[in-house]
């Protein structure tokens, strides 16, 4: 169900201290976008595949604010005493006294929070936490050796004699000669990220390399007058069938090539420190067709800048001086303006391919994005920023531990069938759910967080992930928009789009889903979570257009239905994700028939469903606040 009034068409302003949003600083800042698109703009999306279209929505005054209210205060109320006891309710199943304590008691470790123990049995979780020490060490050399490149480089620029400060036309020239035209610093991350891939993956390296090369190799028939429009096509089949034969291959074997090649699967020196690099393909994968798909568009876009290939230097100076003096784009733009062919080079492909600080995770950077921003790093990007951002990272990393030490739901979950979720009431058991829920967004989050801070540090901005907490999410189209959001943003680009959008919302939502699904792990348990969410967005979108708010904003029932809308989300969303990510269909077959099947599940799921509405008559004021403050997430 839709939010009960309309999104404004301002652009959040900038902010210069961590509160000048008052409570809506709470949530991560993202790049605020309008409501309006201009008919050019939709133009070029529209033929050349850059990008969703919008259409342009007018906007009503936001409602006075309500967090005074009588209504609030008996939310508050409400707040003060579930919120706690949902803590309290799991932290009572994990204390040595419970009768189930024993079914578990073997999964966890020594802590280090006031002698207690911690479970880190989440695998997932346990190698990022393992390994945090050393990705640490990692970032700070690559920062180290990052800065002194760019200083070496602009100490090596030669100035005009006659200028105190390099002008873009020298700088130009210089790059030119010296790093033939590559964009800065492709040079040095290449050099890295070899150097640290052959560390990752050992001799599975050159692997990884040849099917680079195809695939650039494919993105080249875009310049071809006879074969440019198969790009897209056997861009998607070449890089799906590399996905599935990575999984029943495990990643190739040379000793299947050459038995003599055998001691390169086997040598320790050979493995890597993770030497089943294929299962970090999926994310490599992504920008392969980031890649071929912006060049495909580059080499048809309309203008005469990208569909030539400059030959000449002279030719070559005039476009690099104009990039190097052309303003910083913003968030959209730096996405979906193309750029001159020759920025499409095998060596700039390889550098955004294996770009260390996203290399293992993401977020998912475009192409076109990571180009831009060599040329242009982010003018948001300041020592401010940094610094707020470090200490989110840090709270962020502190609430995982304390929850780790104090609530065991994961080892709980995993200990089912050994009589760990024995004898547990409705409401314990969808305690033990929601919490693990926690954990999965913490444990995707804190991960996220820090290889982002890695690129912010390295004057890349990547997209936010997971810009709302788990608990602060009642749309099932903002939920998708929010979790993942750089790789919503890049289903949209290069997959949502070119279906058909909007046009075949149901076709093309399926297709996305199922893709999803298949590209996080080809397992039935994940397809069925993709088909399931498919399901579940239908509803909201039916009633977005029955009860649409451009018609019945202004009734004082409406805010009302939509809560009643966002509970049935929350429910649903709640059972998708503890299928894909949690407890599976038998578990979530069991946890629901413990709560429909008896009195004492029905009159929690009443009482569970009025709390729920509660939270999201919060969750829309919450919304209402950030608009009061000209601030557009969309989710």
């Amino acid at each position: 169900m839709a939010r009960p009034s309309h999104d404004p068409t301002s652009p959040s302003p900038p902010s210069d201290s961590f509160f000048s949003n008052g409570i809506t600083s709470l949530t991560v800042d993202i790049p605020s976008q309008s409501n309006t698109t201009t008919s050019s703009a939709r133009s070029a999306s529209t033929t050349t595949g850059n990008g969703p279209t919008s259409t342009p929505r007018t906007s009503t005054p936001t409602s006075p604010p309500r967090w005074n209210t009588t209504e609030f205060y008996f939310y508050y109320a409400g707040f003060a005493f579930v919120v706690p006891y949902m803590a309290y309710t799991v932290i009572n199943l994990s204390r040595p006294s419970h009768p189930n304590y024993h079914t578990f008691a073997h999964r966890l470790s020594n802590g280090w929070i006031l002698g207690w123990k911690i479970d880190n049995s989440d695998h997932q979780w346990y190698k990022f936490r393992t390994n945090l020490p050393l990705l640490t060490g990692v970032m700070l050399i690559w920062l180290a050796l990052s800065t002194t490149y760019n200083l070496i480089a602009r100490l090596a620029t030669p100035s005009p004699t006659d200028s105190p400060s390099p002008t873009p036309a020298s700088e130009a020239r210089s790059h030119l000669t010296s790093s033939t035209s590559l964009p800065p610093r492709v040079p040095f991350i290449i050099f890295f990220a070899l150097i640290l891939l052959f560390g990752l993956h050992g001799m599975s390296l050159p692997k990884m390399l040849i099917i680079l090369w195809f695939n650039y190799r494919i993105a080249r028939l875009a310049t071809s007058p006879t074969l440019s429009k198969s790009v897209p096509w056997l861009t998607w089949a070449f890089n799906l069938a590399i996905l599935f034969s990575n999984e029943v291959n495990e990643g190739y074997q040379w000793a299947n090539l050459s038995p003599s090649l055998q001691q390169w699967d086997q040598a320790k020196w050979a493995q890597g420190i993770l030497p089943r690099w294929h299962i970090n393909w999926n994310i490599t994968m992504l920008r392969l067709i980031s890649f071929n798909m912006d060049y495909y568009w580059a080499a048809n876009v309309a203008s005469g800048e990208a569909q030539t290939i400059r030959s000449t230097e002279e030719e070559k100076l005039e476009l690099l001086t104009q990039k190097l003096s052309a303003p910083p784009l913003n968030d959209r733009t730096r996405v979906t303006k193309s750029h001159p062919l020759s920025d499409y080079s095998f060596m700039t492909y390889l550098a955004y391919a294996f770009y260390p600080p996203l290399y293992l995770a993401g977020p998912i950077l475009t192409y076109n994005s990571f180009v831009s921003q060599l040329y242009h790093p982010p003018s948001t990007i300041s020592r401010k920023m940094l610094l707020g951002y470090i200490v989110r990272f840090v709270a962020c990393l502190l609430t995982m531990e304390l929850v780790l030490h104090s609530m065991y739901v994961v080892a709980i979950k995993d200990e089912a069938r050994s009589g760990a979720w024995s004898g547990e009431s409705p409401f314990e058991l969808s305690m033990i759910g929601f919490w693990n829920l926690i954990v999965v967004w913490l444990k995707l989050l804190i991960p996220w967080r820090f290889f982002r801070l890695w690129a912010l540090l390295d004057s890349i901005d990547p997209p936010e992930n997971m810009v709302r907490c788990m608990a602060n999410n009642y749309s099932t189209l903002g939920f998708w928009r929010s979790w993942h959001r750089s790789y919503n943003l890049w289903c949209i680009r290069y997959l949502y789009v070119p279906i058909g959008g909007a046009k075949r919302a149901l076709i093309a939502t399926l297709t996305v889903f199922t893709f999803v699904a298949l590209w996080h792990d080809l397992s039935l348990k994940l397809l069925t979570w993709g088909w399931v969410i498919t399901v579940f967005v239908l509803p909201e979108m039916v009633g977005m257009k029955v009860l649409s708010a451009q018609k019945y904003a202004h009734h004082r029932w409406y805010r009302h239905v939509c809560a009643l809308g966002g509970v049935l989300n929350v429910h649903m969303m709640m059972t998708a994700n503890l299928i894909g990510f949690a407890i599976g269909t038998e578990g979530m077959k069991y946890m629901w028939s413990r709560m429909i099947e008896s009195w004492q599940g029905v009159r929690f799921i009443t009482l569970a469903s009025a709390c729920l509405f509660v939270a999201v008559q919060v969750m829309f004021e919450y919304r209402e606040e950030e608009k009061r403050r000209g601030i557009r997430r969309r989710c």
